[in-house]
C-alpha cells in the first residue's frame, strides 16, 4: 500500500462536496468526524470539505496507534500535516474544536502558509491556571481527580463529564450522545489523550502563529472560560474573536446555525478584503 493510501486510511479520510478551496475539519477530545454532521454540509455547495478521525478515535485504524507519538499533541499535529501532503492540499482553511483547535495551530506554526485561516471553535492553550496572569478554568488537582477517575472507573468518567463539556441541560440527549462517543475509545487510548489534552501547556505557541485565525468562544464553557478566548485573541496577532449566543463546549453540535453561520461571515469577509487587495 502507498504511503498516502496508508495515512488516507489510518486516518479514515472522506471528502465531499463541489468546491475548489479545501476546508479541513478537526474533531475534539474523545469524539470522532460524525461531530460535524450539522456544520459541515453546509459548505459542501463551495468548498472540498475533508473529514477524518484522529487515530484511536471513530473508524481510524487503532493498529496504527503509537502510544510514544500520541502522548503530545505534536503526534497528532504531524497526522495532520501528513493527511495535508496525501491529499496535496494548499491554502486549506483548517476549522479545529477544543484540543483539535490547538493541534490545528502546531501544525500551521511547524508548516507556515500550508493553511490560509484558522477557525478554532473553543480553543484553550492551557487548562490549568497559572495565577495571577493566566486562568484557564481548572486546578491541577482538579485535572488530576478527573484523570484518577479516568483511570480507575472511565464509564463513571464520561457520564460526569459529557453533560459538563457538553453543557445545555435542558437537552439531555446531547450529553448522552457525547457519552456514547466516549464510550466508544478504547480507555487506555482516551487516557493518554486525555493527558496528552489537560496537562499541555502551549501558549508559548500563539505569538508564533501567523496564519489569520477566527476564535469562538462559547458563553458559560466550562472547559474553556471567557478569559481563556480573550487570552488567545490578544497573543495571536491576527485574530478575530467572535463571541457566541450559544453555551457549553460543542456548538457545533448544540447550536449548528451559529457555528456555520459565525464560519461563513468570517471567511466571506476574509475573501473580501483578499480580492480587494488583489485589485489594488
Amino acid at each position: 500500500m502507498s504511503h498516502k493510501l496508508d495515512v488516507l486510511n489510518r486516518n479514515n479520510v472522506i471528502i465531499k462536496g463541489k468546491g475548489d478551496k479545501v476546508m479541513l475539519f478537526a474533531h475534539g477530545f474523545g469524539c470522532d468526524q460524525n461531530m460535524w454532521r450539522f456544520v459541515a454540509p453546509a459548505f459542501e455547495e463551495q468548498w472540498k470539505i475533508v473529514l477524518f478521525d484522529f487515530v484511536g478515535a471513530g473508524e481510524s485504524d487503532k493498529n496504527a496507534y503509537d502510544p510514544v507519538r500520541y502522548s503530545e499533541l505534536s503526534g497528532y499535529a504531524a497526522d495532520v500535516l501528513e493527511i495535508c501532503e496525501a491529499l496535496e492540499l494548499q491554502n486549506a482553511v483548517f476549522v479545529g474544536h477544543s484540543v483539535a483547535a490547538l493541534i490545528g495551530i502546531l501544525a500551521s506554526v511547524q508548516s507556515p502558509g500550508l493553511f490560509e485561516h484558522l477557525v478554532l471553535i473553543g480553543p484553550s492553550p492551557r487548562y490549568i491556571n497559572d495565577l495571577p496572569d493566566y486562568i484557564g478554568g481548572f486546578e491541577r488537582e482538579d485535572i488530576e481527580g478527573l484523570l484518577g477517575l479516568m483511570a480507575s472507573n472511565y464509564k463513571q468518567w464520561s457520564g460526569y463529564l459529557a453533560p459538563m463539556i457538553m453543557g445545555n441541560s435542558d437537552r439531555p440527549a446531547l450529553a448522552r450522545e457525547l457519552e456514547d462517543s466516549f464510550c466508544k475509545v478504547d480507555p487506555t487510548i482516551a487516557g493518554i489523550f486525555a493527558r496528552a489534552t489537560f496537562l499541555s501547556d502551549h501558549r508559548d505557541v500563539l505569538p508564533k502563529v501567523e496564519t489569520p485565525t477566527l476564535i469562538m468562544q462559547c458563553m458559560e464553557d466550562m472547559i474553556a472560560p471567557l478569559e481563556v478566548g480573550a487570552y488567545m485573541h490578544q497573543q495571536i496577532r491576527d485574530s478575530s474573536f467572535r463571541m457566541m449566543e450559544a453555551t457549553g463546549h460543542c456548538p457545533h453540535v448544540s447550536h449548528p446555525d451559529e457555528t456555520v453561520a459565525l464560519i461563513s461571515d468570517y471567511l466571506q469577509e476574509a475573501y473580501a478584503e483578499t480580492d480587494k487587495v488583489a485589485e489594488a
